[in-house]
């Protein structure tokens, strides 16, 4: 056997393990789920400089996750792949499933996912079709313009406040975001029950919903 030609094969499978073991570039891969996104914006939501938001980037890219494409003097960050979003969504069931510490940090940072109703998508396009029931995606613009459920209407959490008027008083309201780890979709749902609706939270997000073999939308270019 030709141990030294194994172990570079195991040496080089291990870059994307070392790529992703790390909290940082875990929740960038989160957000370049949803949608591509700049350097600063990516910083901004991951609450880290410019520099180490660049560095994690830079890591990320050279094991083969991420692409950078320039647009004037931005650098715009993608998923090198849709199955890098397949690896992070199995990493993340793989650690709730066998960490408790996992599910306790969840409950912590959602501490009201366990008091609200949730709905499968099954039950959900069913009641979309009846007519009774409306999807509401909370994600910021940009990444709603990017992919989003089929029938959804945008209202970003920050401007949900002063367009809860628009919704329905007669109708299911159920809130989405980016998935399991994502509490926009309790903060709004919080506040549409609070109103007087009726609401639910889809656990998924457009990546889980992809994954599960549904379609989702675009808006034309």
């Amino acid at each position: 056997m030709n141990r030294p030609a194994k172990d570079r094969l195991y040496q080089h499978i291990a870059q994307v393990a070392q790529a992703i073991g790390n909290s940082h570039r875990l929740e960038l891969l989160d957000l370049l789920v949803q949608a591509p996104h700049s350097v600063e914006q990516l910083a901004l939501a991951g609450g880290m400089s410019l520099a180490n938001a660049s560095q994690h980037l830079q890591r990320l890219k050279h094991a083969g996750l991420v692409v950078g494409e320039r647009l004037g003097t931005t650098i715009r960050y993608r998923l090198a792949d849709p199955i890098v979003a397949r690896l992070w969504i199995e990493l993340r069931t793989v650690a709730l499933s066998q960490l408790a510490d996992v599910e306790r940090a969840l409950d912590e940072y959602r501490p009201q996912r366990q008091q609200f109703p949730t709905i499968t998508p099954a039950a959900l396009q069913a009641g979309m079709m009846r007519g009774d029931t409306l999807l509401l995606d909370v994600r910021p613009p940009e990444e709603f313009n990017a992919g989003y459920l089929p029938g959804a209407i945008s209202i970003p959490l920050d401007t949900l406040p002063t367009r809860l008027t628009e919704l329905p008083t007669d109708a299911l309201i159920v809130t989405y975001c980016r998935g399991p780890l994502c509490v926009y979709a309790d903060e709004a749902l919080a506040q549409v029950i609070a109103r007087g609706r009726r609401g639910a939270r889809l656990e998924e997000g457009v990546a889980e919903w992809q994954l599960a073999g549904y379609s989702i939308e675009r808006l034309a270019a």
